[in-house]
């Protein structure tokens, strides 16, 4: 991860805590307050973030950079088992799909 995009990361993570700890956030029942506990960066483009919240529990973000457009930043979201089973199937149909793009480099 390069310089520039790891410290636009750590600002927005900052940002997300801060969010996420506001009393009044829809769905705070327990007025949770989130702090960071880890930035773990596992691509050029992606990083995994444990927040610690106050009632001593763990939330973990998938967060990922988007290069362009004008969706062009960080993003994140907090991934459910759900979404970790189907990201586990899309490495099949990724790795299909360049088996199946790669012959049309030679054209």
């Amino acid at each position: 991860m390069n310089k520039e995009i790891a410290k636009e990361l750590k600002s927005y993570v900052n940002h997300i805590a801060n969010r996420y700890s506001k009393k009044d956030r829809e769905g705070n029942y327990n007025n949770e307050k989130f702090s960071i506990s880890d930035i773990i960066p596992t691509s050029d483009n992606t990083a995994v973030v444990y927040f610690k919240k106050n009632t001593g529990k763990v939330a973990v973000g998938f967060f990922y950079y988007i290069n362009r457009g004008m969706s062009k930043g960080w993003k994140y979201y907090f991934p459910t088992d759900s979404h970790i089973n189907g990201m586990q199937s899309f490495l099949y149909y990724k790795l299909e799909a360049e088996r199946i793009n790669y012959k049309h480099n030679f054209n």
